[in-house]
């Protein structure tokens, strides 16, 4: 079988909207220039799209034309190495995810432990936040959350008390462990971060989770995001205004 014909069969077999590279591709096929030109060939002929250098994709076609891959697939490889996590989608990527807003972003956000500037690929910018905390699949979730709060006054299209209202509903669905796990991780994000966990544990009675929160704080430091107090009562305890 030749080798065009060969990665075609292979393609076939993908999902629409997966993204692959030259390396998904079998050991036992070794001619990477012949892959790359039997490839190059394909999105000539529309067969596949190319998404970036080196980087293509099943299209999946609609009456509006091609669709691209969603936001995981377009990242995936700032995402994972041999399947162990280097980052997770965050910010502006999993604000309508959560239930926090309906608006779509074509930004990219991308927590990492180690970052680097921003940059395009495709109609995405794709830029990174710092994340001081390890990242594994368990805490992924969490530390989506622990952004959702420290971002709290700049989710668009949602108030800050919009947006902690969805934010106690989805801490108050946590399992007891995970919510233990989350004091854990906020420890390391800012003290405004810090006291509206504390103040949202509080409120949904896991007030005994929250000791390490207080301890970490200054207790004389007041703490501005405006409009959920009328959601949080328990958010004056925390100095919280």
């Amino acid at each position: 079988m030749k080798i065009s014909e060969y990665i075609a069969l292979r393609i076939d077999r993908f999902p629409k909207g997966m993204v692959f590279t030259v390396d998904d591709f079998p050991s036992e096929v070794t001619a990477k220039q012949a892959i790359m030109k039997a490839l190059s060939r394909m999105v000539l002929s529309a067969k596949i799209a190319k998404l970036s250098k080196g980087k293509y994709y099943k299209p999946q076609s609609t009456v509006f034309g091609h669709l691209l891959p969603d936001q995981y697939q377009i990242v995936k490889d700032l995402l994972e190495n041999d399947g162990k996590p280097i980052g997770y989608l965050t910010g502006y990527s999993i604000y309508n995810q959560l239930g926090l807003t309906t608006q779509v972003s074509t930004s990219i956000q991308i927590g990492k432990n180690e970052i680097r500037p921003a940059f395009v690929r495709e109609r995405f910018r794709i830029s990174f936040i710092k994340q001081k905390n390890t990242i594994t699949k368990d805490t992924i979730p969490l530390l989506q959350v622990l952004d959702c709060i420290r971002t709290i006054k700049v989710i668009p299209g949602a108030t800050p008390g919009e947006s902690c209202s969805r934010l106690i509903a989805i801490i108050h669905n946590l399992e007891d462990k995970e919510k233990a796990t989350m004091v854990r991780l906020a420890l390391k994000y800012p003290p405004s971060t810090r006291a509206v966990v504390g103040a949202i544990l509080e409120e949904i009675g896991c007030g005994h989770l929250t000791q390490p929160l207080k301890n970490s704080l200054n207790h004389i430091s007041v703490y501005n995001v405006a409009g959920i107090t009328s959601v949080l009562p328990t958010a004056s305890r925390w100095n919280i205004k």
